[in-house]
């Protein structure tokens, strides 16, 4: 047995040897998001990165909800784009598609290698600007804040007729994780 350590405990390859750290991305609100029941919907949104899948909880009769909530994705390969999709919960039927977004970290990612200690708070390392790759509806600073690099995001939701997300990226370094 020449890979197990020393105390003859059999060796296995970890989470933590392919993770690189947590991604907590802070879903915010929901902006004029469509309409999938009489007036109104009750919104939901599911965020899945590879196998990984994270939903908020369900704001009833709202277009334009505040979740203010942080979901944590583990991070092993940031060139996986994240997707973001929206529905309206329903009771007797199958949930409603409100609309999807994905994005990319690798730009946030790269940012995360500068090394930032000697900047000010309030500094922005990188911009990434809205295209037909990506469904950023506006530009987005990735900036230096209060010692931690931040991306907020607006995304403009694909496959429907209106409506916009706003999220907040923070990365979260793991001891023990292979790190970046």
């Amino acid at each position: 047995m020449a890979d197990s350590p020393k105390d003859g405990s059999p060796r296995s390859s970890s989470l933590m040897d392919d993770l690189l750290g947590l991604l907590r991305i802070r879903v915010k609100r929901g902006i004029n998001l469509a309409v999938r029941d009489v007036r109104s919907s009750d919104p939901y949104v599911v965020v899945k990165m590879g196998k990984q899948k994270l939903k908020t909880r369900v704001i009833k009769k709202d277009v334009n909800p505040e979740w203010n909530e942080d979901l944590t994705l583990s991070v092993m390969d940031p060139s996986v784009p994240i997707k973001m999709t929206v529905y309206d919960h329903d009771t007797f039927s199958k949930d409603d598609k409100m609309g999807d977004a994905e994005f990319d970290i690798r730009p946030y990612v790269d940012a995360l290698k500068h090394d930032l200690e000697d900047f000010p708070s309030g500094t922005t390392i990188s911009r990434v600007q809205p295209s037909r790759t990506n469904c950023l509806s506006e530009e987005s600073a990735i900036m230096w804040i209060d010692r931690k690099v931040v991306q907020d995001l607006c995304l403009r939701l694909r496959n429907v007729e209106c409506g916009e997300l706003e999220i907040q990226l923070n990365w979260i370094d793991l001891p023990g994780s292979k790190g970046l």
